[in-house]
């Protein structure tokens, strides 16, 4: 080997050294930043009809298993999704009150009935009048309570898929961005490693809003694609999906005749098909768990009304006196919303007599309650027929004997009528009230432990990512003296090679 090529092959060496330990130095730095993954730099042998000619830098490259990333993204995607169903249904929780306390509405339907219970033993008492009045309001504020949670909820579920929406675009436009400079740099020849952990971050991010897959092309590109087989655009500076604003009101509703926008992918309406993260988990709740729920309320108020106005006491209306017939359809009907309603009869409130004597006379059905005549003024003070119907047929299970009360609705629910409710087989105001506070602050606790889960798992395939493909700290800073020590051998060899070359000039003067 002539002392120029030595001297070529050592020099090549010196270079790939230098920058393997810049490789290494840049790991280190970075060991603590997100998304970062190990890089490596390795070597090319150079021969010439099999002579060795040195040695030459590949280009960085990173070793990463995308199956594992894809489960933490995943996972990192379902978390996210149980963290907004637990903030919304957190709200709701709260409003129901603590059942504990015998403040949610299967403690206050009881304490209702006993106060019914103290009258009459004392009809003609103008305090246990008063008594039932203040159990009344204090159990249709309740329902006031809660409907209006359910609405602040359903709102809140909304604007997250509002924002959501915003943020999808703004983060496959940046995908499409990284797609862009990572083709060129594989086609320039260069290292795109660390373009390529960007694009995973911004993919991570992604994955938290919806269920997607990535599918990775040869050119270094990636596409994605959401649950349901939406193949998501990715083009720089673009806003595929959008949501208009809208206030929820109740009885609104997505799809057909309704009037909730829906979430709109180049035009064409993907609502339905939102599965997986904030995304799927906003539209969730927002069209089928809260209004579900409202309804199973609304159903709550109105047979509670309902009950009392067939025994011949209007105890309770909305604001127009209407008390809702919950033998109908749900959809269309005036249960809609009679929860957030619902108030005391302002005739009874005004005179609580009407408690004792009845609003009103009920002529009798076969089918449905016997009939009833109201005290007139002129009646006895005692009187207790009323009161007898109240706790014998409005709380129980019988409208009268051998007469079965109307049932509590399952199917049919939601304003579009599409939704089904799991509270069946209940009988009387006070079960149905227990098991609808049950259902429903149990969907809060459903979605934190979701989370947990969830968050763990996430953590548990972070922690493998990081096995895998993170930066050992130790094991770069040992690498890097490994790396110093051969730099000084190559040094040593540079050294000597000119050594001989001036001792080889020494002998030509």
């Amino acid at each position: 080997m002539s002392l120029d090529l030595a001297l070529s092959v050592a020099t090549s060496g010196l270079r790939l050294l230098d920058r393997q330990m810049a490789r290494a130095a840049d790991d280190i730095a970075n060991a603590g930043t997100l998304g970062h993954t190990r890089k490596a730099l390795e070597g090319n042998a150079l021969t010439v009809a099999g002579d060795g000619q040195g040695v030459r830098a590949r280009v960085i490259t990173r070793d990463v298993d995308f199956a594992v990333q894809a489960a933490q993204q995943r996972a990192g995607g379902d978390a996210a999704a149980a963290g907004l169903r637990e903030r919304l249904l957190g709200g709701v929780e709260a409003a129901h009150g603590t059942p504990e306390l015998g403040d949610s509405l299967g403690g206050l339907v009881t304490s209702l009935q006993s106060a019914f219970i103290e009258l009459r033993e004392a009809p003609a008492d103008p305090v246990r009048r008063n008594a039932v009045v203040t159990q009344a309001n204090t159990l249709a504020g309740r329902l006031n309570q809660v409907s209006d949670a359910l609405g602040a909820a359903r709102q809140g579920a909304h604007d997250a898929l509002r924002t959501e929406v915003a943020a999808v675009n703004a983060g496959l436009s940046d995908v499409a961005r990284l797609n862009t400079a990572i083709k060129r740099e594989i086609a320039a020849g260069r290292s795109s490693a660390s373009l390529e952990d960007e694009r995973d971050l911004a993919i991570g991010q992604l994955a938290g809003a919806l269920d997607l897959s990535v599918i990775r092309g040869n050119a270094g590109d990636v596409t994605l694609v959401a649950r349901g087989g939406i193949v998501l655009p990715l083009v720089e500076g673009s806003t595929p999906f959008s949501l208009e604003d809208a206030t929820v009101g109740t009885g609104a509703f997505h799809g057909g005749a309704g009037t909730l926008p829906g979430v709109m992918l180049n035009g064409r309406d993907v609502t339905r098909q939102l599965a997986g993260g904030r995304m799927g988990a906003a539209a969730e709740l927002r069209d089928a768990t809260l209004p579900r729920m409202q309804a199973e309320l609304d159903v709550a108020a109105s047979q509670l009304a309902y009950r009392l106005e067939s025994q011949g006491l209007r105890l309770f209306t909305d604001a127009a006196g209407t008390v809702p017939d919950p033998t109908l359809p749900y959809a269309g009907s005036a249960m809609i919303g009679f929860a957030g309603a619902i108030r005391v009869n302002t005739a009874v409130a005004d005179d609580p007599t009407l408690l004792r004597d009845g609003t009103h006379d009920v002529a009798g059905d076969p089918a449905g309650p016997t009939a009833f005549t109201t005290n007139p003024e002129t009646g006895p003070a005692g009187f207790e027929t009323l009161l007898n119907r109240v706790l014998d047929f409005s709380f129980g299970a019988e409208q009268a004997t051998g007469v079965a009360q109307p049932a509590f609705a399952t199917g049919g629910l939601g304003p579009d009528g599409t939704l089904s409710s799991p509270l069946s087989g209940l009988r009387t105001l006070a079960d149905y009230g227990a098991a609808l506070v049950a259902e429903q602050t149990g969907a809060r606790a459903a979605a934190t432990e979701a989370a947990g889960r969830a968050t763990s798992l996430q953590d548990l395939l972070a922690s493998r990512m990081s096995e895998r493909s993170g930066v050992d700290v130790d094991a770069e800073v040992a690498a890097m003296v490994q790396l110093q020590t051969t730099y000084g051998v190559n040094a040593r060899v540079i050294s000597t090679i000119q050594a001989m070359w001036d001792a080889l000039f020494s002998a030509v003067r």
